[in-house]
């Protein structure tokens, strides 16, 4: 089990490695440009990541043939949500809350490349209840 700490930090790792992506290359690409480069640059550190990660949809017991298909599943605790877009509109961060709630998950965050500095313009951090669950250390 992880703890809220070892979460948190590789949630930095991964923040880091967007912020090194985005200023290789700046703004203005499409999505699928960033998520390539995104994931490469995480394999590069050494990140644990899959794209395009199936999730199951279990609705009220039952499994559906719908699936769910993440951006990006880092060391299979962080769900990483990539956009390419003016601003980041509120139904992007209820579909990552969603995601992470179906796939029961703790952490997600949601990264715009398409702004001037990521981390001060382009990144929601989310957690869930798991993540409060979990030890803080």
């Amino acid at each position: 089990m992880m703890t809220q700490k070892e979460i948190n930090d590789m949630a930095y790792k991964v923040v880091s490695c967007a912020i090194e992506v985005h200023k290789y290359l700046g703004p203005g690409l499409l999505e699928s440009i960033y998520e390539e480069c995104f994931i490469e640059e995480l394999r590069l550190n050494g990140i644990p990541v899959r794209s395009q990660e199936k999730i199951p949809l279990v609705y009220k017991g039952i499994l559906l043939k719908t699936e769910l298909k993440l951006d990006v599943l880092v060391n299979e605790c962080i769900i990483v949500e990539l956009k390419a877009v003016d601003e980041i509109n509120p139904l992007y961060k209820a579909q990552l809350l969603t995601y992470l709630k179906l796939a029961g998950l703790p952490k997600g965050l949601l990264i715009n490349f398409n702004c001037i500095n990521i981390a001060s313009q382009g990144l929601v951090s989310l957690v869930t209840q798991r993540f409060a669950n979990l030890p803080k250390q």
